[in-house]
């Protein structure tokens, strides 16, 4: 069975975590409808990606 041979000091453990933060969504406001949407999506509210109506919204 495989054993640590010395103890992970914090610093060199809380470096191997440094990596593992959570990052924010990169959200931003639509030039249109003024409603918060990830880039490259679809607009919910409107239907509209690209200047062309994808869908149509729900009432």
């Amino acid at each position: 069975m495989a054993v640590p041979k010395r103890k992970t000091s914090k610093a060199r453990r809380n470096l191997r975590r440094s990596h593992h933060a959570v990052s924010f969504a990169n959200v931003i406001e639509d030039k249109k409808s003024g409603e918060y949407r990830l880039p490259h999506h679809v607009d919910e509210k409107t239907g509209m990606y690209n200047g062309k109506q994808i869908f149509k919204p729900k009432a």
